[in-house]
């Protein structure tokens, strides 16, 4: 398991400096910060003062130069509109958008495997055919599309929920994880049937059943336990894309963080910032990559033996 883990955190190392090297390109393509923090009146000397001020005086290749040897000493430099520290704002706004795909998740997976199991238990029956019909519905779905309706619906003519912010009771939470739930719930009700028909039909389960387990021991102990690894690998590649694509929900609802801090920064033309929370952001998904490689070869110990030279 050692040397599984080492190997894949050494394959992490070269897809994670090509996304400092490309977020740094990219964000010089939004314009020059002198342009946006200096008055249309700003004289020449005042412009270069700000631009010397902050290194974009220099080339390229020399602000790269000095960008990744801050990153080497974990500074990641400070914010251009607040002159707060890049990396503070980064984690006081990282936690609100781990919070919403941690819970997002949960219910959704919870949830997935409740609905999937009873479609996957009396295969094209109607409730298995009504489950299926409103799954792939739900993961068709836009993202974008469904939180402007539930603003509109319930929070506009309603006036049930309200439309942003985290100030508030449970009622803050519902519209934001309801819009990044749907696609989830709907993809992972698909795999978990998937999966439990094919388990189901297995000649293990047929076994255990011969020797009289139960209805439930064979479903839940039997069926579940092999039907996982498909829906643990779904899963997570789900949760990673809703850490790295809950920029769109956060900037609809207003919620702080690390999508919403992402958009921010490009309009503000705040490099700093910019840079911190997509690195941070790159960080935590090849974590998550790791993490769930992990938890598959525990399950099965054909992966973690199966590490090349």
């Amino acid at each position: 398991m050692t040397a599984f883990l080492g190997k894949r955190i050494a394959s992490s190392a070269i897809p994670l400096l090509f996304v400092v090297l490309g977020v740094f390109c990219l964000a010089r393509l939004t314009g020059d910060p002198v342009n946006l923090y200096l008055p249309l009146s700003a004289t020449p000397e005042q412009r270069a003062e700000f631009s010397a001020a902050h290194g974009f005086d220099q080339p390229i290749a020399v602000q790269l130069w000095d960008y990744l040897a801050q990153i080497a000493r974990l500074d990641f430099g400070e914010s251009l509109r607040t002159g707060q520290s890049a990396a503070e704002m980064v984690l006081d706004a990282f936690p609100a958008t781990l919070q919403l795909a941690a819970v997002t998740m949960l219910l959704a997976t919870a949830g997935a495997v409740v609905i999937g199991c009873l479609a996957a238990y009396r295969p094209n029956s109607v409730a298995d055919r009504a489950c299926s019909f409103l799954s792939m519905t739900a993961a068709s779905i836009p993202d974008f599309w469904f939180a402007i309706m539930g603003v509109l619906v319930f929070g506009v003519t309603l006036g049930w929920l309200p439309t942003s912010g985290v100030t508030g009771g449970p009622e803050v939470w519902v519209l934001p994880i309801a819009t990044l739930l749907i696609r989830p719930f709907g993809v992972l009700v698909q795999v978990v049937r998937g999966a439990m028909v094919a388990a189901l039909a297995s000649p293990y389960t047929k076994v255990a059943r011969s020797k009289g387990a139960s209805e439930k021991r064979v479903v839940f102990g039997h069926a579940l336990r092999n039907a996982a690894m498909p829906v643990l690998t779904v899963a997570g590649d789900l949760t990673i894309g809703l850490v790295n694509g809950a920029v769109v929900v956060e900037t609809i609802f207003g919620w702080p963080g690390i999508g919403k801090l992402m958009i921010d920064s490009i309009l503000q033309r705040d490099f700093a910032v910019l840079q911190a929370a997509v690195l941070l952001t790159a960080v935590t998904i090849f974590a998550l990559n790791i993490l769930i490689d992990a938890c598959y070869a525990l399950l099965d110990a054909r992966v973690r033996h199966a590490v090349p030279a």
